[in-house]
Order: structure tokens, then sequence, then C-alpha cells
């Protein structure tokens, strides 16, 4: 409902009273109108009172249209007003978008429209009409570079037009053998043409292209040594720097975005040489010009985060750190997979996946953040489903990765491993793993050897330590090892955890190798070829829809993926009928396979359904819905989208529904789920049973000795959570006796140890602070330890 902020009846009460009871006078009276009135007026005395807002409910509760409030207006000569209730002659409702697209596909630029009566359209190029152009979609097909340029439509309703916005069309001219359909490109932000290399002379012209596809149009920004360059060519496709000179020698790449979404090209070296230096000392120049810089064939990355534990302690801050890493890693162009909440058989097929893209140069990366432990040397991952207590059995031993990797010839093998490192006194296992002698292998430890790994667990959602600070450095341009130990001074600094965990580093590193090498594709087989297009298939989105019903209503439906098995669901009414003044499109009927909770669903908001990470990317005015665990879908994802509206005319609530079929959306069509698989990363590390599937209940009766409740927990783990307080809000200072009022109310939770209580999840996310200092200050003085 409109409320004219402005108009004060107290001011025109005279003018008021007479349009008012011209509405009203003949049901209710002179003498009760002129009651109301004066309440209205007496409104402005009040504390954020508002008279015409009062005025305003009163008439729309005894059934006051928009015709009347437009009378009562004019009667008044409010015409400010007037302008604001009055819709214009034309409302362009859809604007035509910008948009970057490859030469040969299909351009289509939409405007939408409405008007008293019929409205028509033509479409303009610059000044120049487009031919055969009058209706609402503007299509060329196929579009060529000529069709690059600026657009315009007009909307005419009878005398009146209103033009739409400009839409700016970028035409890449890409060879066909890059495997792009145009069906891939709309909407996604996509690099198709990557910047090349170049060796030149002092006083030479540089130019660099880039190029990417999307909608709506991408916005560039070059980087050189991981400076952004801050002059006017530095932010388009080209780059060109007419006169080179010594200083402009380094590492380049571009920087694109699309709203929220970010991504980079390649890094590539421009080399500059100094025309006098070619003399005595031109051979010994030749002989270091020709050292190759290290590269990849390939970038991929697999990040596991479980926190949802059936049988052990919750955790918080895993989600978060797979996240940010997440955005982190796919800017160093790695091809990232971000998995949540895995069962061993789940973990044991994504591992397998994983391997399948690794060949010879390939730099692969593994994280995982959860509940761990490292007996004899070998560090196990906890899946959500172990037992109480567990054992290798029941886990994945990341050395038994590792010999697969070395297997595949890679350039580089990092695991970042955030999670306890505490021995398992219900383990007696000693696998008997043989890995090779190679200067590849990078291991970087949140904690140290029988050591626990701590997260920041308040009433929302913070980093984990080991990730708070690697996420400050991992784009630096330096080598894996020594960024790791730059990390590890600045853990080293943190007074929350000094003493208690520290980063721990092994390497056989021998060459320069770091995250920010570029990706030379080498002559990789046609097999890793087609398990490359199988991954980037299981990660595409859905195609966002609209739908039509019988009312004339149309919906769009969206899709987002928060992690690669996390998909999000969303619902906006882009058009409804005149007469429908309620209208509200759902989501529902769900495979019982993701035991969707009812009460999270189709919510007004992103952080009600548990969208904490994304919800700033997502469209506004939407229902929200968060379907997680993608990696148990046995069958095409389908649904049904349920259109409830009402009538003027009508008390009742009228529902259409039609059902839709998005096939097997993002990581589900990997098939995760399944029990039988290879389980290869389990084949290299021999257990008491088949490589196939973990033991049951009966098989561990045999072979598992049974402690007593109290024996649960390690004696070097008695203390599950290192507690923290936050302040009183709204206090000034502080006193002992009130900090530790406050100690159960946050804590430092750590990865690993075997407890009865399980943190609760918080239900309202918190900003996380970038400053090392500030967080210091709000948790350190209320650190202590509480013993069981």
């Amino acid at each position: 409902m409109w409320t004219p902020r402005n108009l004060k009846l107290s001011t025109c009460s005279t003018t008021a009273r007479r349009c008012y009871s011209t509405v009203f006078d003949v049901e209710f009276g002179q003498q009760k109108i002129s009651d109301e009135m004066e309440m209205c007026s007496l409104k402005v005395l009040e504390l954020e009172g508002s008279p015409s807002r009062v005025l305003l409910r009163l008439m729309g509760d005894r059934g006051c249209t928009l015709g009347h409030l437009v009378d009562l207006l004019q009667t008044m000569g409010h015409t400010e007003a007037l302008q604001c209730v009055k819709p214009p002659g034309i409302q362009i409702l859809i604007q035509p978008q910008s948009v970057a697209i490859i030469v040969g596909h299909n351009l289509r630029l939409s405007c939408c429209a409405v008007g008293k009566a019929g409205v028509q359209f033509q479409w303009f190029k610059t000044k120049e009409e487009v031919h055969n152009s009058s209706s609402p979609d503007l299509v060329i097909s196929p579009v060529q570079l000529t069709d690059a340029g600026f657009y315009i439509c007009r909307v005419n309703c009878g005398d009146s037009f209103e033009f739409s916005q400009w839409a700016q069309v970028d035409v890449l001219n890409v060879a066909t053998s890059c495997g792009l359909g145009s069906h891939s490109l709309e909407g996604r932000l996509k690099v198709v043409i990557q910047p090349q290399g170049q060796r030149l002379l002092v006083g030479d012209s540089l130019q660099l292209e880039c190029g990417a596809v999307g909608r709506p149009i991408p916005r560039y920004q070059w980087h050189r040594n991981g400076v952004p360059l801050h002059f006017p060519e530095a932010s388009k496709r080209r780059l060109t720097i007419p006169y080179l000179l010594l200083e402009h020698h380094g590492k380049y790449r571009c920087e694109i975005r699309i709203n929220n979404e970010r991504t980079w090209t390649n890094e590539v070296d421009v080399l500059v040489d100094d025309v006098f230096a070619f003399g005595a000392g031109a051979s010994e120049l030749i002989l270091n010009s020709n050292q190759e810089p290290p590269y990849a064939t390939d970038k991929v990355a697999l990040l596991i985060g479980n926190l949802s534990y059936r049988n052990h302690p919750q955790l918080k801050a895993p989600m978060v750190d797979v996240y940010d890493l997440t955005n982190l890693l796919r800017q160093l162009n790695f091809k990232v997979v971000s998995l949540l909440d895995l069962t061993e058989s789940e973990m044991r097929n994504a591992v397998d996946e994983f391997l399948l893209l690794l060949h010879k140069g390939v730099y692969g990366l593994l994280y995982y953040a959860g509940h761990g432990y490292e007996n004899y040397g070998n560090s196990f991952m906890v899946p959500v489903d172990a037992p109480n207590p567990y054992h290798s059995a029941n886990c994945l031993c990341v050395q038994s990765i590792l010999k697969l990797m070395q297997e595949k010839e890679t350039g580089l093998n990092v695991f970042l491993l955030d999670m306890c490192r505490k021995r398992n006194i219900h383990d007696d296992t000693t696998p008997n793993i043989l890995l090779r002698v190679t200067a590849n292998i990078v291991f970087g430890y949140a904690t140290c050897q029988d050591a626990e790994a701590f997260e920041l667990s308040s009433s929302g959602f913070t980093n984990g330590v080991f990730v708070k600070f690697l996420k400050k450095r991992l784009l630096e341009d330096e080598k894996i090892t020594v960024l790791l130990d730059r990390v590890a001074e600045d853990m080293g600094q943190f007074d929350a955890t000094k003493g208690k965990q520290a980063l721990e580093i092994r390497s056989s590193l021998s060459e320069r190798r770091a995250l920010t090498d570029p990706v030379l594709p080498g002559d990789s087989s046609d097999m890793a070829l087609a398990h490359n297009r199988q991954w980037a298939k299981a990660h595409e989105l859905p195609e966002s829809m609209s739908l039509d019903f019988d009312c004339g209503a149309q919906i769009k439906l969206g899709f987002a993926a928060e992690f690669s098995n996390v998909l999000v669901i969303y619902t906006h009414i882009v058009k409804k009928p005149e007469d429908m003044f309620f209208c509200q499109a759902h989501v529902t009927n769900f495979s019982p396979d993701l035991d969707v909770d009812p009460k999270e669903m189709n919510r007004e908001t992103p952080e009600e359904t548990g969208i904490y990470l994304l919800s700033s990317s997502l469209p506004q005015h939407c229902l929200y819905t968060r379907l997680s665990s993608l990696q148990k879908l046995r069958d095409q994802l389908g649904f049904t989208v349920c259109l409830q509206g009402s009538f003027k005319a009508m008390d009742e609530l009228v529902d259409w529904t039609t059902d839709v079929n998005i096939g097997k959306p993002l990581i589900a069509r990997l098939d995760l789920y399944r029990t039988m698989r290879r389980n290869s990363c389990l084949q290299t590390c021999p257990m008491p049973h088949s490589p196939c599937h973990s033991p049951g209940a009966e098989h561990l009766h045999h072979h598992i000795h049974h402690p007593h409740p109290q024996d649960l927990l390690s004696p070097h783990c008695s203390s599950p959570y290192l507690d923290v307080c936050e302040p009183l809000q709204g206090a000034v200072g502080g006193s002992g006796c009130v900090s530790s009022m406050l100690y159960d109310n946050c804590s430092f939770s750590h990865y690993g140890c075997t407890s009865s209580d399980s943190p609760g999840r918080a239900s309202i996310p918190i900003e996380t602070t970038d400053d090392i200092n500030e967080l210091q200050t709000v948790f350190i003085n209320s650190l202590q330890f509480h013993h069981q």
C-alpha cells in the first residue's frame, strides 16, 4: 500500500474532511467521520506517527479502491502524490540486458512492456532501425562480428512512447574448437579467450587480449604481478601498452566479473628485454631466458567439509571454510568440487572421481575439514556416518589417496588437512602403504602431530583457525611451501591458539611450484578429455525457466549452486492478471532421497532456509528452497510448482500446479550414492573386511573391543571444547564475574574428539572479520579450558 509521507492531514483538515465525507458520509455519518479525522490528525503527535498512514488504513478497511484514493487526492489538489499513485501510460517491466556472445551463436534481447492499450516495439542499433524487429524479442541468428554495438527498444502506445535502457552487445571471434554450445552460455560467465605470453623489446607495443561470455556483459580488470593496473586500457578486454619499458616485465592476468560472480584468466609472462643488453652478455641472457617456468597441464581441487555428524559432535566451520576456499581456488583456475556431509561410501566415490581427472602434469589439491585422527604416521578422515568409536575401516586414509595420485604422474600433490591429529586409541591397525619417492608432495596440517585443530564457534558462522589465516595468503604468487610458511607465522601470532595449535608443513617439493602457475594443456589422452567433459557436465546448473499458468500468471524458476551438492531453487512472479490481488508460487513434492524439511522450504529470505553464504548473490523478492545432499539423488529430480492466487471477486485461494523435471543437477550425475564402486582409495590400504563396503554391526562385534563409556575419550583429549566468552552487548568495560557467566555461549571446538555434547546450529549468522587484532580483542581475554 502506498503511503504519502508528506501528506499532513492536520494542515488541510477541512479539505480532507470534505473529500473523506464524500466517500463515506452516506454510510457512516458526519459525526463519526469527524471523530476519525481528528484521530488521524492526532497521530502527528506520536513518535513515528503518520496521519496519512492511518487514513489509508481506514479507507482500506472499508473497501476503498485505488480509484477512490485518486479522487480524494485530486479533490485535495495533491499533485505530487497523484504522480506516485497513477501508473504511467507505458510501463517497461523487463529491460534488455547487455551480453557478450560468440560468433555464430544466437543473440536474443528482450523487452517486456505494458500500456493502457496494445503496445508496439521498435528496435534500433545506435540510430538505425533494425529491420523486421517489431516483437518484444530481438533475435539475430547467427550473430556476426558486425552485429556488435549498442541496442535500444522503443515502446509505442497510441501517441505516447518510452525508450528502454541501452544494451551493449559484444561479439567475440572464437574458434569453434572450444567446444561450447550456445545453450551453455546463456547467463553463465565463461572465459573463452585466454591471453598469450609474449617476449618483446623495450619500445615495442604490448597487446594482450582476453574475452568472456555471459549476461550481463562482463567487466574486466587487468593485473600485473597480482596488483591491479590503474589506467583506462586496464579495464578493457584488450590491454594495450604502446611503448614498453623494463618495468612492464611481469606476470599478467585479467579479473572478469558479472555481478557477484568472478573468475580469472590464465596468468601469462610478458618478458621485456633491453635492446642494449644484446652484446657481450647476450649468450647469458638467452641462456637464462630459455629456462621454462613451471606450469600445470590442469588444476583440480576436491574440497570436503563434514559437519553434520550422526554419532559425534557437530561442527560449523567446515561449511564456511569450504565455501571461502572454493571461491579463492577458482580464481587460480582450479576446477573445484566442493562437497558437504559425505558418508564413507560417498567420500570414497568422490575421491575416485577426483582421481580420474588426474594425469601427467596436473596439479591436484585435496582439502578436508572435519573430524580426523592420525595413527603411526597415517592420517584418517572421518565420514559423517562413522560409528562411535570409529576405526580405520570406517575412515579414509590420506596416504592411500596419495599413493594413487603418484601413479598418475601428477605435477603437484597438495593436501590441506584441517582436522585433529590425536592418536585413536580404539584403532590398532597399521596400514602398510609404500609411497614412491617423488619431489612434488606438500602436506599442510592445520595442527601438529598428536594435537587438536580448533574452530571459532560463536553465535554464527566463522572460519576455522587454519582457513582464517590461509585465505589471506592463498592468492599470493609464491612457492606453495613459502606460502604455507607465512600462514604458519601468522597463526603463531594468534594468542587464542598459541601453544595449542600450530601449522605443520611436510614437503618433498624441489621445484618452485605455486598454485598461481599457469595452465598449459598437454597432449592428454582421449580418456582424460572425456573425464574432464563428464566432470564439467556434472557441475552445470539447470537452465532457468519461465512457467505460464492458465490463469495468465507467469513465474520464473531459477537455480543457484551453494556447493557442488547443494542446490538453491527460487521462484519469482513475473506477471499476474490485473484482477488477481494475491499470487505466490512455491515448490513441493521432492524426492524422498533428499530428505527436505518442509519447514525450511519456500521461505521469503535465503537465511530462513539455511542459505547464509550465497544470500547476497540471489535475486530479491522470491521464495527460496535449499536442497542439500544431492549426491544421494538416485533418479532425476522432479518436483511440483504450485501457484496460489486469489481474485477480488473471490475469498478462497485457487491452486494451479505444473510438474517440472530438471534431470540430475550438479554432482548428482556422478551417482556418488552407489555403494559398489571401485573404492580404489581403499585397495591400497589393507583392511579387515571387503574393500567394497564397511563391516556391519555384527562384524564389528567380533573384532572390536567395546570400551566403557567413560573411556570413549582419549586421555589426551579430555576437553572437547575450548570455551571462549563474548562481551555482553551494550556493556562498557567488564569484570571477571560478568565474563564467567558467558562461558557457555561461545566456544572453540576442535575436530576429531568424541563427545556426547553436540553444539546446536546457530539460527542467525554473523559477519566474519578479516582483522586479526579485532578478533583477538573479542575472544582472547576470556579464553579458558573446561575440564571434564
